[in-house]
């Protein structure tokens, strides 16, 4: 497509539209905002190969502004782009809503059949998609998102209401929502019927979308990270830092320092373990203990090292000489006695080191025993 009219282009799916056309080389896009003028709309119209109707109105001061705002917008478009015989296709963007006898509802219905009666009467093609609750980043707090504002206060500490918990909401990710209408420029969709869906949508109940951001926000104290095999989980926490406070982006860890250097606790999952960060101080010797079934994983990143093992029935000792220099995986097996050893006289040496489990202070399967 050469070029593409966007109406509504500071709203929160059009931002996120437009963004990921111009990753995808589209560059000549027809921005039509509140603050365009009729000119511009003349212009547009006229040389537009494809419109996405992404305008409206849904939180007016008089409600009879919705008719005029959704409406009336609506049918000046489609007068515009028949006053130049331009039958490109449209998609617009409608709501669940117009399934129900509300102001709002009413006046997406209504543009629904102007819509479908101007494509019968042009032969334009169009792309009506009654969109349920859709999330993600640049979405406006305290606006018309529960998603959007429980994220924004649960960030920044404010209160939320939750009336009724087991309120069941619709959910689309605004990823998806633009993976969809990027894929309709090139009019691979087979229409059936008068509206097209998102493939990929969520159902939820609003107590369970409160939790889970809840839960966000605890990560950080626990060191955890939410389950991303999940997608609903993935796509709201991802949607959750994007509202994070923009001088709390970041937050501590707690160091366990002594004479020898540090270790610190970074991520920790109930089914992939934990990765920490080890500091070793110069000449310094850590570790020699074993593991029944605690396995691990040694990456020296910065200094150089020795990692030393031993079957614990065995007098033969293995090394392995790590550098950050040269970036390597030491697996540590079980049943090895094993210890690491910063080879420096005056730098320290920092791993990363990851366990198959989380520190269980109970039963930490760690049995001392040196590597000599």
């Amino acid at each position: 497509m050469n070029n593409i009219l966007i109406t509504g282009s500071e709203g929160f799916i059009a931002r996120n539209l437009i963004a990921e056309l111009k990753n995808q080389g589209n560059l000549n896009i027809f921005e039509y905002s509140r603050e365009t003028g009729q000119e511009l709309l003349d212009h547009y119209c006229k040389t537009a190969d494809f419109v996405f109707h992404l305008a409206g109105i849904n939180r007016p001061k008089d409600k009879s502004e919705f008719m005029d705002g959704n409406y009336g917008f609506l049918s000046i478009l489609l007068n515009t782009l028949k006053k130049y015989q331009n039958n490109c296709p449209i998609m617009i963007s409608s709501s669940v809503q117009a399934q129900y006898n509300n102001d709002y509802g009413i006046s997406k219905k209504a543009c629904e059949k102007l819509l479908l009666e101007y494509s019968e009467e042009t032969g334009s093609k169009v792309f009506l998609y009654r969109l349920p609750n859709v999330f993600g980043k640049w979405c406006k707090p305290n606006y018309n998102s529960a998603i959007a504002t429980f994220c924004y206060n649960i960030a920044h500490d404010f209160s939320i209401t939750v009336n009724d918990p087991d309120v069941v909401m619709n959910l689309v990710y605004i990823d998806d929502l633009v993976e969809e209408l990027v894929l309709i420029l090139v009019n691979n969709k087979n229409l059936k019927g008068d509206y097209v869906s998102v493939p990929v949508t969520y159902t939820v109940t609003l107590g369970a979308i409160v939790e889970m951001i809840y839960s966000f926000r605890k990560s950080r104290e626990t060191q955890s990270i939410p389950d991303m095999s999940d997608a609903l989980t993935k796509k709201l926490y991802s949607t959750y830092l994007s509202y994070l406070p923009e001088d709390q982006f970041s937050y501590h860890l707690k160091m366990n320092k002594d004479q020898r250097g540090s270790f610190t606790e970074f991520i920790k999952t109930p089914d992939r373990g934990q990765v920490s960060v080890n500091i070793s101080r110069p000449g310094i010797t850590k570790g020699n203990h074993w593991h029944h079934t605690k396995t691990e994983k040694f990456l020296v990143v910065s200094g150089k090292g020795v990692i030393r093992f031993k079957k614990i029935n065995s007098d033969k000792i293995i090394e392995y000489f790590v550098s950050g220099e040269n970036l390597e995986v030491v697996d540590i097996p079980v049943g090895y006695t094993h210890n690491i050893q910063n080879l420096s006289n005056d730098s320290d040496m920092i791993t990363i080191m990851w366990a198959n489990e989380q520190l269980n202070p109970e039963k930490p399967d760690t049995f001392f025993l040196e590597v000599k």
